[in-house]
């Protein structure tokens, strides 16, 4: 056969892959990729409504420039309440950024070490957790411990679980997922066991010493543990596709505004919330920017090195295939491309 003729059959075979995989996905998806980029944030925060978000907020903290915020959609659909810039969000795994700065400075004040196991800190809990003699703290903060999420356990976003109790033990005596330090996988379970260390060695909720350590000195009076400790109808409602009511009211944990997650990734990523020694504790443990998903609310903060800017943006509207998870995350490529086009 002719080399002309392979190039055809080879082109004709591309496209035919090329259709069938788009068959498979979703066209708003296909749509939301290929649309024009708007000029302007508020006209892709607006776009994002249109294609079934039903609220959005933007925040934009750019070195030089006063920070910006865009807001689009509803805070309360049913009672027809514009989104709010200061509206209250749960930021879900957001909040692991701030557990992994508790950590590191847990650990340059020697009260917690790296290097310490499961077994170590839960003694009760050998037996019952593979590997635990063998996993270090170290490991569960960087997502290398093989453990088994709990959170995948079938069903359970739709019954959460309340204590530590109840959550640990949906995964004991579960074989573990790799060998220690084997491999990544990001993993809930890390962050329930990393939680209950802390508290243990404090003698008290680990979210005081995050108060104390990172929110009072960058004066954040807009972030909060749990929503026994805000105003209900400061926080924005969250909607969950093919459920029919608010899930506002369910308890999953940190809430804050989007500025003040702004002003705490830019001072995480600035150094500027550590010492020395605990920025090189925390450069060998964990990430600079984080999502969160919890139902009804889905939650990105970024740092654009090359634009020395923080975005936080916050969606309202989930899905259990996570569709909406990658709608969200093709209109966050678009805002910072906007972001870049606005330096030109």
């Amino acid at each position: 056969m002719k080399k002309k003729q392979h190039k055809k059959i080879f082109k004709i075979v591309l496209l035919l892959g090329t259709i069938i995989s788009l068959y498979f996905v979703p066209w708003l998806l296909v749509k939301a990729w290929i649309l024009p980029l708007p000029n302007t944030i508020q006209e892709q925060a607006d776009e994002a409504v249109n294609h079934g978000f039903d609220g959005m907020i933007v925040y934009v903290d750019k070195t030089g420039q006063s920070p910006q915020y865009f807001t689009s959609g509803w805070h309360n659909r049913e009672s027809k309440i514009p989104t709010k810039s200061d509206a209250l969000f749960k930021i879900a795994s957001i909040s692991k950024l701030y557990d992994a700065v508790a950590v590191t400075k847990l650990v340059n004040q020697k009260k917690l070490s790296l290097d310490k196991t499961i077994a170590d800190y839960f003694p009760e809990l050998e037996g019952e957790i593979e590997n635990a003699d063998k996993i270090t703290l170290r490991m569960m903060v960087r997502h290398r411990s093989g453990l088994p999420n709990f959170t995948d356990t079938p069903n359970f976003w739709s019954s959460p679980t309340q204590t530590f109790e109840e959550s640990i033990a949906l995964i004991l005596n579960k074989p573990a997922n790799f060998k220690p330090n084997e491999g990544y996988e990001y993993c809930n379970t890390n962050y329930l066991l990393i939680n209950k260390i802390m508290d243990n060695t404090l003698g008290y909720n680990n979210f005081k010493f995050i108060q104390k350590e990172v929110l009072q000195p960058l004066n954040l009076k807009n972030t909060f543990g749990s929503l026994n400790d805000v105003n209900l109808e400061n926080v924005m409602s969250g909607y969950h596709v093919g459920h029919p009511h608010d899930l506002k009211a369910d308890e999953h944990g940190m809430l804050a505004t989007a500025e003040d997650v702004a002003i705490f990734l830019r001072a995480l990523n600035d150094g500027s919330l550590f010492t020395q020694n605990e920025k090189e504790i925390y450069a060998s443990l964990y990430e600079f920017e984080h999502g969160g998903w919890v139902p009804g609310y889905q939650s990105f903060a970024k740092y654009y090195k090359d634009l020395d800017a923080v975005v936080i943006q916050f969606y309202n509207t989930t899905d259990s295939k996570l569709y909406y998870w990658n709608l969200s995350e093709i209109i966050n490529n678009r805002i910072y491309k906007i972001l870049k086009n606005q330096e030109r």
